[in-house]
């Protein structure tokens, strides 16, 4: 077993130790507890060298042995392992015991496909390139040297086309480079796609659909091509000289009153664990457990563009590593990421995770006129983040944890858009020319964020609030009445919920045993404030793959097994098994352990300035304290005032 390790070009972080060291039960599996867990099972009598492993994460305990545990205490580990065979259908899932050394459980799901790995991805464009029905497609269009084509495999999803059924796929486009370093993306092969068998290889069909002339305007974006590039500012260093404000034990973080444990896997990426204000908890567990980009355009070979970054590959596999100074700024402390490859070696990505303090501005401020004195405090923020790279796009997961209580994620979409060709000038009305022969085709990236709550305790019950008016009347004489209502979700029918922008909608989650001063549960809010209506018909192809879009939030009762909203396995999934299967039980969801389904996300109406590289576009929610605490728990910061601060010598 080999152990392969992807590096930053700088390692200049402040050291902050031991990360590699269990000493929590909720730690990620680290690289010596994966090579074990590789052994176990190459070891078993069951499971020979023909078993390749998809994914290698953690079984997370039982709740209540996470919170028995004392530091020190011997800590039990076993992981999750999905493994797959190149000839054969299905998975096999196995539960193994580090402690025990052993399998514990395995189940074979015989229709089950697993996620394309990284690995896949170059096979997949080699035999493409390969193939003698593509390569005289590519002639056809003036392409001789098959070393400039590049192929990127998608999912393929489920469309009902013969010969398809049952097996496991990649649907492909192709791009040109005009030379080494070339923008492909500036150069789409128009109307060429192949459908490969990914167990074999094999090119099952190339569709060659028509012939649009080859875009051959270079659109380049890396700074050997930039041509008189412009003046660079003038240095804006982040300077800390007494050094950070956070503690990090293992993975284990501290900063002011905040309490978090950074975790990590192959197909979520960044997870947060336990996470506690003072002590007391608000939510058990946080990540992004699904993505889903459904494409508009209904052209040929176009349409299948309906990929689930997550389930369909894992983004954890695709983190960067990250560089000090460019993507991240300021005194950092970094985590590396620890997965297995599908051939059983472990791989490290360095610097996986970032996690560094920022400026917030203003926390709050006021000046007593009367007596001229002014009060006014800064906000700070902690970032935990990581940015993953799926083919053409990068994905920046942000994480903040801010002065006043709230905790905010942040997802920042850039890379490439994915371009196809079009005739100059008549992009079609599915997308906007980017470049003379070069079209961007409207889009949406719809994400799920599964919250584990626990505000104060497992005892949880969700209240939607809306802003209603009075009516203008004899009660409301001067027609400025209005008010906020509330309602507690009882239900997990009731539970699923849509956002209204003209009601001002959201939730919070309370605590009904706990209460604040003035006698009201304690509770934080989720605000909702990217919603995003989809488009695809709820009964197409891809509609019924990902039902969990329909609303903006589900609340299920807690079950360990239900972890993500459009099912365990998604590749050629049929859109059983996800968050609207779950809700049909009808579980009770008052004041009980609930977890918080919040689906959010980009609606990208491409234009000219998405390209060569799309500037990053936001996206994301905040849980906002409403009543966990008696006051502004910012009013207790010490005044102070940034000595560094200087007048401007700005030039004229």
């Amino acid at each position: 077993m080999d152990t392969v390790t992807v590096s930053s070009s700088c390692t200049c972080a402040p050291e902050m130790g031991g990360a590699d060291a269990v000493k929590h039960p909720l730690d990620p599996l680290t690289a010596a507890e994966i090579g074990a867990v590789i052994r176990i099972v190459r070891d078993d009598l069951q499971y020979g060298a023909d078993f390749l492993f998809e994914t290698i994460e953690l079984f997370e305990p039982e709740k209540s042995l996470v919170r028995q545990h004392k530091r020190g205490d011997p800590i039990k580990r076993a992981a999750r392992v999905n493994l797959f065979k190149v000839r054969e259908d299905g998975i096999w899932r196995l539960t193994v015991s580090l402690t025990e050394g052993r399998v514990l459980t395995s189940k074979y799901l015989r229709t089950a496909k697993p996620m394309i790995q990284l690995e896949q991805f170059t096979a997949i464009e080699d035999a493409v390139r390969a193939a003698p029905e593509f390569i005289a497609a590519c002639q056809k269009r003036g392409i001789e040297d098959m070393s400039l084509v590049c192929i990127d495999p998608w999912s393929a999803g489920n469309f009902d086309i013969p010969g398809e059924d049952g097996r496991y796929l990649a649907h492909v486009f192709a791009w040109l480079r005009l030379r080494e370093n070339d923008n492909l993306y500036a150069h789409p092969i128009g109307g060429l796609n192949a459908v490969v068998d990914i167990k074999t290889y094999e090119i099952i069909r190339v569709d060659d659909h028509e012939i649009i002339p080859i875009a051959k305007a270079e659109v380049n974006y890396e700074a050997e091509f930039i041509k008189n590039p412009r003046t660079p500012y003038k240095p804006l260093n982040i300077v800390q000289p007494e050094g950070v404000s956070f503690k990090l034990d293992g993975h284990r973080l501290e900063w002011d009153r905040w309490s978090v444990l950074v975790g990590f896997n192959s197909r979520e990426g960044l997870t947060l664990h336990d996470i506690s204000y003072d002590g007391r908890p608000i939510a058990h567990r946080a990540s992004l457990v699904e993505m889903v980009v459904p494409y508009g355009t209904t052209d040929k070979g176009h349409f299948r563009k309906n990929v689930f970054d997550i389930g369909e590959y894992g983004i954890g596999k695709l983190a960067n590593s990250l560089k000090l100074g460019c993507d991240c700024l300021g005194a950092i402390a970094y985590l590396d990421a620890h997965l297995a490859t599908m051939d059983g070696n472990v791989v490290t990505i360095e610097n996986a995770i970032c996690i560094h303090e920022e400026d917030a501005g203003l926390l709050w401020k006021h000046w007593d006129f009367r007596s001229n004195k002014v009060e006014s405090r800064r906000a700070r923020r902690l970032v935990i983040s990581c940015i993953a790279t799926v083919a053409n796009y990068e994905y920046g997961l942000f994480w903040y944890f801010h002065t006043d209580g709230s905790i905010q994620f942040e997802l920042k979409a850039t890379g490439i858009i994915n371009t196809a060709a079009c005739h100059p000038g008549q992009p079609g009305k599915y997308g906007k020319e980017v470049a003379p022969g070069v079209v961007g085709h409207i889009h949406q990236h719809i994400f799920c964020a599964r919250l584990d709550m626990n505000v104060d305790g497992d005892d949880n019950s969700v209240v939607e609030l809306n802003t209603e008016a009075d009516r203008w009347g004899p009660d409301n004489a001067y027609g400025n009445g209005f008010y906020e209502e509330e309602t507690v979700l009882k239900t997990e029918l009731g539970g699923c919920r849509q956002a209204n922008p003209a009601t001002h909608r959201a939730w919070k989650v309370i605590n009904p045993g706990r209460k604040n001063w003035v006698g009201t549960p304690t509770s934080y809010k989720l605000e909702a404030s990217h919603p995003v209506t989809p488009f695809i018909h709820p009964e197409s192809p891809s509609g019924r793959r990902s039902t969990f879009i329909k609303n903006q939030l589900w609340v299920t009762a807690f079950d360990p097994e239900e972890r993500y909203p459009a099912g365990e396995h998604m590749n050629h999934s049929d859109g059983t098994g996800g968050v609207s299967d779950f809700i049909k039980k009808n579980r009770n969801i008052e004041n009980t352990d609930i977890v918080l389904w919040h689906v959010f996300g980009l609606h990208h109406q491409v234009r000219p300035e998405d390209f060569p590289v799309q500037p990053c576009i936001f996206t994301g929610f905040k849980l906002m304290p409403s009543g966990f605490f008696d006051r502004n728990p910012g009013i207790d910061l010490a005044p102070d005032s940034n000595a560094a601060s200087c007048h401007a010598q700005a030039a004229e």
